[in-house]
């Protein structure tokens, strides 16, 4: 059934008003089918976490560098740490790879990205988070339907609702499912009755084979690859477009050691996240699977890459640059405005560099004779008259 939004003031609540708010999710999970007494039980020990809210809240101050990225989350330790997890499990893995197409060495990367596996699966009671965004105007419908969703998971007998912990926002487990996610791709793969994430690594492991495979994961390619590009080339060619692998092998490019790409027509899409001076990247549908899983370029590439240093790969051969500026968000604000008004469509302002954004930045950069890669870098930032 459609959850609705709960009605309740957008300003701070009173402990009344939250009560009531939490009696009426109760009665919301009943009518979708959840059993009175799990519903009459959870309601009975909710309470509101402030920090939730903080979390929600806040928004940093300054963007993230692909490079401070992708080193901290793809790192010595978590390599070395996944290529042994993944022989430790391997007959597991190779389990999950049979009946999903999944390769090991990506379960391993999702593993090691959202819990560093196994480690953290966060500490915050999940239907107290989840009850507090609820009751929250910003987003009410979509935490409610996941309010819903974290009931049925207790009262299907998954886990003890005190036991239910996770993330501020209520993603749960070893591979940090949603509750929503969860009820509809885990699955019980170590036969004792339930799907539980917290504690059976077979169930959390094919789960997230299935969820990927449920996203339409290839399993006859990679998720992508590093490239070089030739001189000169045309980096108006990285606005998302998908074109056959065989194009970009005759738009001369290559793979990241010069050998010829090959003479296939799977279609690739050109991702160059630091602009012209870093790495490049030929892209396939795999990646937009892994970007089904978290909507962030540089989480989908983070995973790509530590799959293969997993599998054996060395590191990039470019190497982000190290001595580029994390941007304010005050200074994408300041960018969107400039580009707005002088006739560059940058979509909303919001201090979001979303595709939108890097679009205008491209056509910006070619009407002032600057590389049309689309990233900010301190050439664009001083053509549009935003302070460095």
């Amino acid at each position: 059934m459609l959850v609705g939004a709960l009605s309740f003031p957008a300003q701070a609540q009173t402990p009344e008003e939250f009560a009531q708010c939490v009696a009426q999710l109760g009665k919301t999970a009943i009518e979708a089918g959840v059993s009175e007494q799990t519903a009459n039980q959870v309601v009975a020990g909710v309470e509101k976490i402030e920090r939730v809210i903080e979390l929600d809240r806040r928004q940093p101050e300054f963007t993230t560098t692909f490079e401070d990225y992708l080193n901290r989350r793809v790192n010595q330790d978590r390599i070395e740490k996944g290529r042994e997890l993944l022989q430790t499990h391997r007959d597991l893995l190779d389990r999950v790879t049979r009946e999903t197409g999944v390769p090991a060495p990506y379960l391993v990367a999702f593993w090691g990205l959202e819990t560093n596996f196994g480690s953290y699966f966060g500490k915050m009671s999940v239907p107290d988070s989840l009850a507090t965004l609820a009751c929250d105007q910003r987003r009410s419908r979509f935490f409610t339907e996941q309010w819903v969703a974290a009931l049925q998971i207790i009262d299907e007998g998954a886990i003890p609702v005190e036991q239910m912990e996770g993330s501020w926002a209520g993603a749960m487990g070893h591979v940090q499912f949603m509750p929503t996610v969860f009820l509809k791709h885990a699955v019980d793969a170590d036969g004792d009755g339930r799907r539980d994430l917290w504690n059976s690594l077979p169930d959390a492991m094919m789960s997230a084979g299935h969820f990927l495979e449920s996203m339409g994961w290839d399993g006859d390619y990679r998720w992508g690859r590093e490239v070089l590009l030739p001189d000169n080339f045309d980096y108006e060619l990285s606005d998302g477009r998908k074109l056959p692998l065989t194009k970009w092998r005759e738009l001369g490019i290559t793979d990241a050691f010069g050998k010829p790409l090959a003479q296939e027509n799977i279609r690739a899409s050109l991702i160059i996240p630091t602009g012209h001076r870093g790495p490049a990247f030929l892209v396939y549908q795999n990646f937009g699977v892994i970007m089904g899983w978290n909507r962030s370029e540089f989480y989908a590439i983070a995973v790509g890459h530590l799959a293969d240093r997993v599998a054996g790969a060395g590191g990039l051969q470019v190497p982000p640059p190290s001595d580029l500026p994390a941007l304010s968000r005050q200074q994408i604000l300041d960018l969107q405005q400039a580009l707005e008004d002088q006739g560059f469509d940058p979509g909303p302002v919001d201090g979001i560099l979303g595709s939108g954004t890097r679009s205008a930045i491209r056509e910006f950069q070619k009407a002032n004779d600057l590389v049309a890669d689309g990233y900010p870098g301190t050439e664009v930032l001083k053509a549009a008259g935003i302070e460095t």
